[in-house]
């Protein structure tokens, strides 16, 4: 009876998954389009000011509400996905350049550049990862880019770490040692085939940090380093609307609030089966 009821069972969580995978799939194309073309679709300006409108529920023309100075948070919502999205996309492809550049090269180097590098990254993982960029935008200022660049060098030795690890497994193929035999040099040979095949689990993990690296990028706002007024960013869109809290006014928190909250979730919930497919594969 048992073995006749686990293959259901298991039909089961396998369709409820892959309902919730292709449910978080379509939301974020959905919000990938509206990001794409927001100044299509958005009824108002991101910084359009009306002060007879200010604090007004859901309604026909404000499908949102307003902030506190009257302006639409469906258009500020639509027009801000861009720069919320597109920022962690940045911060990831940098801060890969940078930890698979350090990655490989403790692994093929080896001896003391890799024992260097490993003391380096230790290093950044016991330094707070908040602070040090806390500490960056002290020396050149507050900002989206500092911000970007700032988590960029934090978020690179978690990448370098995992590179590397990668890269000691992958070093003991047979065609390292065929390509070496062909006299292809130590930078060929890594760019011709260790990096490309550890391409699939990478992508797998670095689709999985971009929800990380969303959160991280939208409490850099909210403290007031990230993005900076008129900006529409969904995490400076929560520090704005907090006065309203006071006055029982929860929208203009709520609404960019939960965007955030949502697409990392749908994030996560894709991002890992996305990191089982390319493992699989891999």
């Amino acid at each position: 009876m048992t073995s006749i009821l686990l293959p259901r069972v298991r039909r089961r969580r396998r369709s409820g998954s892959d309902l919730g995978f292709w449910i978080s799939c379509g939301f974020l194309a959905l919000i990938a389009v509206a990001a794409a073309f927001a100044p299509l679709l958005a009824p108002y300006e991101a910084d359009s000011v009306d002060f007879a409108a200010i604090w007004e529920g859901p309604s026909a023309q404000h499908l949102l509400g307003t902030d506190q100075l009257g302006r639409d948070l469906f258009s500020r919502l639509l027009i801000g996905a861009g720069e919320t999205l597109v920022g962690p996309v940045v911060l990831l492809a940098l801060a890969t350049i940078l930890g698979v550049a350090i990655g490989v090269l403790a692994a093929w180097r080896g001896g003391w550049i890799d024992t260097v590098l490993a003391r380096v990254t230790d290093v950044m993982f016991a330094f707070p990862g908040l602070l040090f960029v806390v500490l960056v935008i002290a020396v050149f200022g507050k900002g989206p880019a500092t911000a970007i660049v700032a988590l960029a060098f934090a978020y690179a030795p978690v990448i370098a770490k995992y590179t590397r690890s990668l890269a000691l497994s992958e070093m003991t193929r047979p065609y390292i040692d065929a390509y070496r035999v062909q006299g292809l040099g130590g930078l060929t040979i890594c760019l011709r085939g260790v990096i490309p095949n550890l391409l699939p689990p990478l992508v797998g993990y670095l689709v999985v940090l971009f929800g990380e690296a969303l959160m991280s990028l939208a409490t850099l706002s909210f403290l007031g380093f990230g993005a900076q007024p008129p900006s529409s960013e969904w995490g400076l869109m929560v520090q704005e609307g907090q006065p309203g809290i006071i006055q029982g006014e929860f929208l203009p928190t709520l609404v960019p609030g939960a965007a955030i909250a949502i697409v990392v979730i749908a994030v996560n919930v894709a991002g890992v089966r996305v990191a089982d497919r390319l493992l699989a594969k891999g």
